[in-house]
């Protein structure tokens, strides 16, 4: 929804990115074609990409899953950061989406770390759980429709492993969740979202506003 983080100016952004950004080339390559897409907001920002592959590094993680792929640039920044025998498993639907995907995950030489599942996301999730892979995973990434973030959520933390992570993009819903006159679907279902998550007693939350809001919950 946002190409940078909300609240900054242009020039803050840009001078945040010009002293911390580090994105290696097949990163960048795949930014700036999917910038010419026609659903190019849905890509993530730069940083936020930087910060998975933090997380990743930060716990040691091996074995990721991503729900929403798009044109890869998140699976691809987190499958770098990964070590050599390091797994994601991504969930999408689109095939002429991913397809772009697939050429840069092959052109960094990370393809065989990932496995992508072309499917609706909750029944890859479901096939997860019924393949006994619950309380497997270290990290997973939701970004796909805002209608199933609950139901994501609730396989999500089922499938990371206590101590996992769960990471949420588009939580601030580029400041449509305080507009009351926003009552558009997607809107109220990232506000259910919000609340329950708020309320769960079985994570630690964080909410953070980078990008276009980023919700990291730990499983207890």
């Amino acid at each position: 929804m946002t190409h940078k983080s909300l609240g900054l100016s242009d020039a803050l952004y840009r001078y945040l990115l010009s002293v911390s950004l580090r994105e290696p080339a097949v990163l960048r390559q795949l930014r700036e074609e999917t910038v010419l897409h026609p659903l190019q907001m849905m890509q993530v920002t730069p940083d936020e990409g930087q910060f998975l592959s933090l997380l990743v590094q930060l716990m040691g993680a091996r074995k990721t899953l991503e729900v929403g792929v798009f044109t890869g640039y998140s699976s691809l920044a987190v499958a770098l950061a990964l070590p050599a025998d390091g797994q994601v498993i991504a969930c999408d639907v689109s095939e002429e989406y991913t397809a772009i995907a697939r050429r840069y995950w092959q052109q960094a030489g990370v393809a065989h770390k990932i496995d992508l599942r072309l499917a609706p996301a909750l029944d890859t999730l479901d096939a997860l759980i019924d393949e006994g892979h619950s309380s497997s995973f270290d990290l997973a990434f939701i970004d796909a429709d805002k209608g199933n973030y609950l139901n994501y959520y609730e396989r999500s933390l089922q499938l990371v492993r206590p101590g996992g992570l769960i990471v949420a993009d588009n939580v601030l819903w580029s400041g449509s969740v305080i507009d009351a006159a926003d009552q558009s679907d997607s809107t109220n279902a990232i506000r259910r979202f919000n609340k329950v998550l708020h309320q769960d007693t079985r994570i630690t939350l964080c909410m953070v506003p980078m990008s276009d809001g980023l919700t990291l919950a730990i499983r207890r």
